[in-house]
């Protein structure tokens, strides 16, 4: 008799979910929404042109406390967490000791502690990591008590600024903390859409209200798990257990922006994280890759899924597609995969063999639709 299937966790908006007619799926342990009644594309359409609400309280929320938390958090990444500002929020890696990814995440410093975000299904796992490197150094503080939401659009700033007002004083990659109906909340610039937008920590006991309250403004509507998929691929953003994960390395994933000068080679802080050697002997070229994360767009309207093959011209097997799908924005299949480095100057052509088919498909710089991030308000 086999195992009975582990019970679903529910978010803190999991009632409003199914008040507004979602379809729940399971996703990282939770029961989630993949999509309302007006469907996945739709909900994608209308996060580009106004504002999209996402629940994201799957993810991992946790606080980093005490004089030596930045320096003990800095070991385990290869990023510039000591010089991070007050205010100021930054993307990291967790590597493990052969320098590929645990997980992706992002860190803010609220001024005395760090604030830090990972996916959800990695969430367990990352904490027993973190704890156990660094937890003799500074406070490792969950916050399981706390729900996440994304508004995300062009739109996102005029609504949540009638909710939030003094948001809007706020660029990307920075965050506050901010009160509303007696909640402590802490809002960052950010978001996993490619656009401007915010996400919001709040506690779980407040979220479903702060959710009606932005649903009752009129730029925005609820938007689920299979528009945020295809949002995130359409903005170049890798997606944890698909693009990236623990066989990957920060260069073999084209994520050397994320790693700051003064912890490669020759920087003040060079090294001294996980798979330092490895890593930053493939940053300088000495170590060559095997393979690169690109970007494909199919030169046909046939969508190309993850897992489906790649060859190059000559049928030989190149690598294979690890997300994939029609981009709802630039009408055309769009893909992220894995190829060898002479396979990885835009304009090459690769072939993919979706159910026997050969489909031509083209290497493509991403983000394959610009970003358009609030910097602040143009000199």
């Amino acid at each position: 008799m086999s195992a009975p299937e582990p019970e679903l966790q529910k978010t803190p908006l999991h009632a409003l979910h199914l008040e507004l007619g979602a379809r729940m799926v399971p996703f990282a342990g939770y029961a989630m929404p993949v999509q309302y009644p007006a469907g996945l594309v739709a909900e994608h359409r209308h996060t580009r042109a106004s504002a999209g609400l996402f629940d994201v309280s799957h993810m991992g929320q946790l606080r980093l406390v005490g004089p030596a938390a930045a320096a003990a958090f800095e070991t385990l990444m290869p990023v510039d967490v000591i010089d991070l500002a007050p205010g100021r929020q930054r993307y990291g890696l967790l590597l493990t000791d052969e320098g590929t990814i645990l997980d992706d995440l992002m860190f803010a410093n609220r001024g005395g502690e760090l604030f830090v975000v990972v996916n959800g299904a990695c969430k367990v796992a990352d904490l027993q990591h973190i704890h156990e490197r660094i937890a003799s150094r500074c406070e490792v503080l969950p916050l399981p008590d706390r729900g996440l939401l994304a508004l995300q659009g062009p739109k996102a700033v005029d609504a949540l600024q009638r909710v939030l007002p003094g948001v809007e004083k706020l660029v990307f990659m920075t965050g506050a903390g901010l009160q509303w109906q007696g909640a402590e909340l802490f809002v960052t610039r950010s978001g996993y859409t490619g656009e401007d937008g915010f996400e919001i920590s709040v506690p779980a006991a407040q979220a479903q209200a702060l959710a009606r309250a932005l649903l009752a403004q009129p730029e925005v509507q609820p938007i689920g798990l299979g528009a945020r998929n295809s949002l995130r691929l359409e903005a170049g953003l890798c997606l944890y257990g698909n693009d990236i994960d623990t066989t990957t390395t920060p260069v073999e994933a084209a994520l050397n922006w994320a790693i700051q000068k003064v912890r490669r080679s020759g920087g003040a802080r060079a090294g001294g994280f996980p798979g330092a050697e490895k890593v930053l002997a493939q940053l300088a070229g000495s170590e060559p890759i095997a393979r690169k994360r690109v970007g494909l767009k199919a030169l046909e309207r046939i969508p190309v899924r993850e897992h489906i093959e790649l060859q190059d011209t000559q049928g030989l097997r190149i690598g294979e597609v690890t997300s994939g799908l029609l981009g709802p924005s630039i009408e055309q299949p769009i893909a992220m995969a894995y190829v060898p480095p002479q396979f990885a100057a835009p304009g090459t052509r690769v072939h993919a063999v979706v159910r026997g088919k050969i489909v031509p498909m083209e290497v493509s710089p991403m983000p394959f639709v610009p970003n358009r991030y609030y910097r602040g308000p143009a000199a």
